[in-house]
């Protein structure tokens, strides 16, 4: 093992010492995930995602057919949307704040819907 000095960086996460404690924090994570994904010009919502939207697997839409239910598209790429929330979910170590959204989108792994 090396003493390799303080530590600053670790798997994508920063951290920085003062006398209140350790701040921990994936600012530069973030920023690279939002330019990834072509939303630097996109304004923040307070809730992205509401508590009581209702979202349905594609087998179910496909047992269920109903005209109050509407027809949802199923992605084009499934891998993008797979990526990004595993990307989403390494990221709630820092934001718990998105992580109600973020476990709700998990949910529907196998054919994710527009």
């Amino acid at each position: 093992m090396k003493d390799l000095g303080e530590l600053r960086y670790f798997l994508r996460t920063e951290f920085a010492r003062s006398k209140q404690g350790i701040l921990m924090h994936q600012r530069k994570y973030t920023l690279e995930l939002i330019f990834e994904l072509g939303l630097g010009a996109a304004k923040p919502a307070t809730t992205p995602l509401e508590t009581n939207a209702m979202l349905t697997t594609k087998e179910f839409d496909d047992h269920l057919t109903s005209p109050s239910l509407g027809e949802d598209e199923l992605l084009s790429d499934a891998s993008s949307y797979h990526r990004l929330i595993s990307k989403l979910l390494y990221l709630t170590i820092t934001r718990p704040d998105i992580a109600f959204s973020v476990q709700t989108l998990s949910q529907f792994p196998h054919q994710p819907k527009k």
